[in-house]
Parts: structure tokens; sequence; C-alpha cells
């Protein structure tokens, strides 16, 4: 299907005068790959945690905030791509989505039908933020400190590992990285094999020294220097170490890396393996910050509580917590908004 015939398409599948485009499995699968549309599931946060198309936020079209919580997550000029289980609650969503403004797309047969047809899903939950000037930033949640980063179709991977808790399949979950960056080297942080299946003919891998010299390839970047990534990201390396007398051997000074993404005005910090170090003073501005919680490798409660404290994110998500009880943590930080996921 070419999608230069859209805008006609666009006048024959209406409802009650408010737009939007069916598609099958088919051509809903190649608007995915052809347009930067986001992909929005309106069923329950349970039908979305049993299983959902890999790269969807879940909205739930029930909620009485549907609308405004889409709108607050996406500027119009972003095309939609809707679904639920069957085709009729998203059918639903497309039309009121369309009334709003925003060009949007139904799959038909929904879920069901996307599985029946053998395409990929996953339960990997994404978070979507804003940047400055109102672009969305969709962050897919895959386990440890692993994590997924997308902008305008800048797909950028963080320590990307296949076999550490839950099993993740690159090959079949997510297409070529446009960028991976990796913290440091230890196997729940650095999977050769992951690399080379997420690594395409023009992807950019950027790791301490000591993870590019165990594989032999890569940019090295060291704490305190500085990157420009596609699409004017920018990125900065940071101090990630151990501080507590006996840790040290876990993460030295000097070797591993913190990252903060800048995209577009939005200010992403990700810690990497590291205690409460006295560098974390020195950001400014963060918007979203994942620290790990998971002593005596990284962080206590208490010291995760400090570090949010010593830069004030508007955002926690602590991440690479193990079995650490997170319960306390949004207590603690009432001044701090903290996401608590499902990223052991």
């Amino acid at each position: 299907m070419s999608f230069s015939i859209i805008p006609m398409l666009m006048s024959i599948f209406s409802c009650s005068g408010a737009k939007y485009i069916d598609m099958d499995v088919t051509e809903f699968g190649l608007l995915l790959k052809e347009q930067e549309a986001a992909l929005i599931d309106v069923r329950t946060d349970k039908e979305y945690a049993e299983g959902h198309i890999a790269g969807a936020a879940n909205f739930d079209f029930f909620s009485d905030s549907f609308l405004s919580m889409v709108e607050e997550a996406y500027p119009k000029d972003r095309p939609l791509a809707v679904y639920c289980r069957s085709g009729k609650r998203s059918a639903g969503a497309a039309k009121q989505l369309a009334e709003a403004g925003y060009t949007v797309y139904n799959l038909k047969g929904g879920y069901m039908a996307w599985v029946e047809a053998g395409r990929r899903v996953t339960k990997y939950e994404v978070e979507v933020f804003k940047t400055k000037n109102g672009s969305p930033v969709a962050v897919c949640l895959i386990k440890h400190g692993t994590l997924e980063i997308e902008y305008d179709g800048v797909k950028i991977h963080v320590d990307p590992v296949g076999e550490y808790g839950k099993h993740t399949d690159y090959a079949t979950e997510f297409p070529k990285a446009d960028v991976i960056l990796v913290t440091h080297e230890h196997p729940d942080h650095l999977d050769d094999a992951a690399l080379k299946t997420l690594e395409g003919e023009n992807t950019v891998l950027i790791l301490n020294k000591t993870s590019a010299d165990r594989i032999g390839r890569g940019e090295v970047i060291a704490n305190g220097q500085s990157r420009e990534l596609p699409k004017g990201i920018t990125l900065d390396a940071v101090p990630a170490y151990n501080t507590t007398p006996g840790r040290e051997k876990f993460h030295p000074k000097g070797n591993g890396n913190g990252y903060v993404l800048t995209i577009d005005g939005l200010r992403i910090y990700i810690a990497g393996d590291t205690e409460d170090v006295p560098e974390m003073a020195n950001l400014k501005d963060i918007d979203v910050a994942f620290l790990p919680v998971n002593q005596p490798y990284t962080m206590t409660v208490e010291q995760c509580v400090n570090a949010a404290n010593m830069f004030k994110p508007k955002m926690l998500i602590p991440y690479h917590f193990s079995k650490t009880d997170l319960s306390g943590l949004p207590e603690q930080l009432p001044d701090i908004k903290v996401l608590l996921r499902q990223m052991q």
C-alpha cells in the first residue's frame, strides 16, 4: 500500500464526520515501519501488561482522562496508530481522536488479528515524555538496566542484554538501533550477542573503554566527555562508581559511565551502576532520572533518596533494583514524582 494516497483514503473511512483510516494488519505494519506514527494501545492496563504490540504506549479508552492524556503526550501534528483487542474500542478511540484534530489509523481486528498474523508482540512498558517543544520521547522499560529511547525516528538502546532475568529476543522484538550506549563491562550491561543483533550498517556504538577493549570495537567515551547524536541529541558521560568502603571493587571510580541525554530540551539521566556520588550535585535540570537501587552493588534505598535530593529530578524511575523493596520511596520523596515500574 502506498501511503501517498492516505489523504484520499481519509475521505472514505469516516464516521459521523470524524475521519480516520481503517487498516488491516499488513497495512498497519507498513504504516508503523514507514511513518513516525505514535502507536497507542487503548485497552486496560491489565490487558496491556499481558502483551501488546512492541513500542505501544497504553492509554485506557475507558478512562475519563483518555483524551487529555493523549493530548498531553502527543501534538496534533503527530499521526496516531491505535488498536484494542478486536478493533471495536479502538474505532471509538479513533473517532474521538479524529474529532480532536489528529490524523488517526485504526487496526482492523485489533490485537487478536495482529497475533494471529504472527506479528511482533511484547510485555515491555513504554513511558512517553514531552520535550520542551512538545515532541514525544518514548522510553521502553525493557528490564534491569536496559532501556530503549525513541525520538523522531532515532532509536537509542542502553545496555542491551538478551539473557538476564527474562529473555529478550532483539532479533524479533526490536528493529536495528541508531545508537547503542553501554555504561560498563559487567555481563548484565555488556552483551556482545545482543549488540551484534541490534547493530546495523550505520549504528553508532558508544562505550566506556573497558567495554570497548573487551569486545574490540565501538567509540570510547569517558566521564566528563560529550558527543552529538542524530537529530540534535546531546550525550554527556558522567561518573558512576561505588563509594562505600568494601564496595569500590564492584564499580571503581573512573571506569563506568552514567549518561545524560538532552533531547530537544528534555534531559534524561541514566545513572548506570553507581552509588550517590558527590558529582550528582552537578546535575542540572534533569526531567527524568533512572537510578539503580540494588545494594550492595549500587545504592541502598536511603542512598537513592539522598541522590535524588542532590539534583531534584522532576521524575524518578528506579531501575536495576532486583528484590529491593521500593514501596517507601514515593513517601520519602514528596517533591519528586516517583514511578515504580517492573525494571528488576
